[in-house]
Formats: structure tokens, sequence, C-alpha cells
């Protein structure tokens, strides 16, 4: 794919928005830190946000329509798509056919097919396609990564995945409509965590699914005191528990659960690896192997601090500026995609599913 016009030239990288709200705006304020980056246009379809955003942030070129902001702004090198996932796919393939890079906010989009179509307008365009997914530029992440790399587990056996909250239905946003969203904790926060184990243990491909998905209170009025309550019940068309087991061409499996209303001691958040000759705890930082006769606990003596999300912001400015390979791709997210389509299917079917 191409390279940004903009590498090498001296010249501002250029970064319009597409969906400007809460997680967009956290976007611009990394971008802002990084040198010689200017966001020059943005688009919701609220003008109370687009204000916000040219108070807080100095964007003077402002849309309620993106396709007029895509067809006016003719300085733009990359575009940022944060929008709900059931806008995803049509705003990047806009976007391409503008002839823009672009990075979509994950997951990639609401299904496989959409996935596809992104993917084949970033190749019609010349032009990079980033997902953006931020905890596999987690230091824990790379330090388990690089011991498998190195042969240090041997083959990978078995992963576990979970992202759990005791209580944490969002009540803001669309993330409670399956119609806009296309699902609920699964695609919503699994796919952080599935994204990152399936990265780590080195992307192999997925081949069947069995899954399970379960509703049994986002769709009633909250009656507890929790961090995020009121949400909106009425509403609530998506899954408060899922859980899926995946099977890979290498002979591994990898277990996954997501919940937004999970009746357990506290929230989790956290991978475990089992190879033949080692494993990790994600969380702990800590490789676990036999060594000298003895089964040994090891911890890193360091590990670099890095803010994820900082590290996500500028690998997308450096992939689009052709500076760095693409580790965050539309290909990898695809496959993310295709096992969160595989969990939803398998469970409306009750039956495990084949991954194409």
């Amino acid at each position: 794919m191409s390279e940004s016009s903009s590498a090498g030239s001296g010249r501002p990288f250029r970064v319009a928005f597409i969906g400007s709200g809460l997680i967009a705006q956290h976007h611009m304020q990394l971008l802002k830190k990084l040198e010689n980056v200017q966001i020059v246009a943005a688009s919701d379809i609220s003008e109370k946000t687009l204000a916000k955003v040219k108070e807080q942030f100095g964007v003077e070129k402002l849309y309620t329509d993106y396709h007029k902001m895509l067809k006016e702004v003719k300085e733009i090198d990359a575009v940022d798509v944060c929008t709900p996932n059931g806008q995803h796919a049509t705003n990047c393939i806009a976007a391409f056919a503008a002839g823009h890079h672009v990075m979509v906010e994950k997951p990639m989009a609401m299904n496989a097919v959409e996935g596809r179509a992104m993917l084949e307008a970033a190749k019609k365009a010349g032009k990079q396609l980033v997902v953006g997914f931020q905890y596999r530029f987690d230091p824990k992440s790379k330090l388990i990564k690089d011991q498998i790399d190195s042969g240090a587990f041997g083959r990978i056996m078995y992963v576990r995945a979970q992202a759990l909250r005791r209580r944490g239905i969002p009540n803001w946003g669309v993330f409670g409509r399956k119609d806009l969203q296309g699902g609920g904790p699964m695609i919503d926060i699994g796919v952080h965590i599935l994204e990152m184990a399936h990265y780590i243990i080195g992307s192999p491909r997925p081949v069947t699914v069995s899954g399970n998905t379960w509703t049994y209170s986002g769709n009633q009025p909250c009656n507890v005191a929790c961090q995020w309550p009121n949400w909106d019940h009425k509403t609530y068309t998506v899954e408060d528990l899922a859980a899926g087991l995946i099977r890979f061409d290498t002979g591994a499996l990898l277990t996954i659960e997501a919940s937004f209303v999970a009746h357990i001691e506290k929230d989790v958040w956290n991978l475990q690896i089992m190879g033949e000759k080692g494993g990790a705890n994600w969380e702990t930082s800590q490789v676990f192997m036999d060594q000298g006769g003895y089964m040994m606990n090891l911890t890193p003596g360091f590990l670099p601090q890095k803010d994820n999300f900082e590290s996500k912001m500028k690998h997308f400015v450096e992939v689009c500026q052709g500076l760095r390979p693409n580790e965050s791709s539309g290909e990898q997210g695809l496959m993310v995609q295709k096992m969160l389509d595989g969990i939803y299917a398998s469970a409306d079917a009750g039956s495990e599913v084949t991954v194409e």
C-alpha cells in the first residue's frame, strides 16, 4: 500500500475525524501530543459535540455530514473513524474512496462481511487500514509474545481470556443496542482481550467456534448501587454474558468470557497462556516454567511504562507515513471479527460452527 505524502516532507500529518464523541476526543488529545500532527476537520451528527471539539482542540472545519467533509476538505492524509460499530464499514469505505488512509476503532465492523468490504476498499485505494486495537501494544503483551516467539513456551495448547465486569453496563451511547453495535460485552470489551490473545500466540487461523450468550439483567431496570446506574433497559437488546471456545489450525484452544454483569467477586481483565514448556499470566506479568529441577515463577525485573492508547495513536500515524509496518492491520481485524461472528452464530444455532 502507498505511503503518505507527508512522510519526510516536513509538513504536518493531517487527520480528520468521522465521529467526534468521547472516544474520538481521547484520540484527539493523544494526537495533539505527537510532533507534527494536525487535526484538520471533524464530523459528528451532534452540533453540541462539534462545539466541544472546536473549543478543546481548536478544530475549525466542522461538519454534521461526513460526506461533505470528505468532499470539501482537501488537506487530509488519514481519517479516524470513531462512530458506533454499525457505521464503521460505510464510514471507512467512503474515506478510502476519497483517497485517505483510515484507522477504525474496535471492533473492525459489525461482521466479517463488512470487514471484507473494508479490506477490499483499502486495497483498491492503495491505502492503509489500521484497526484500533491497543492492548497488543501493552508491555505485558510484548513480554509474553517475545517469550512465545523465542520458543520458551514450546507449543501453545490452551488460552483463557476474560473480560468480566461485576456490574458495568454502559449508561451512555448505544452499547445496549444490537442493531447498532452488533452485540454486547463480547463485541465491546471481549474484542480487546480476544485480539490481544490472538496476536500474542501468533495469530493462528480459527477453524471452529462454539459459544453461548445470556441476557438476564440489562433488559431490567437498574436496582442496585453501581458505578454506571440507570442504563436504558428499554432499548437493551444485547447479551449480559457471553462465552466462547475457539479451535485453531495449530491445535490450540482458546476460551473467552465477556460480561457487563457477572456475579463474581470483582472485575477480571486477564489472559492466561499454557504451553508445553511454559506459560504466563498477563495481569501479573509472570512466566511459569520448569528450570534447573524446580517449578519457577518468573517476574521481569523491568518493564517499560507505556500508555497503550498513546502507542496505538503513534503507530497509526507512523504506519500511514510509511515509517513502520502495520502491526494492527485489517487482515488481523478480520480474523478477530470472524471469531466474534462465530461466537454469536454458535449461540444462535445452539451448536458449533465452522469458520470460513
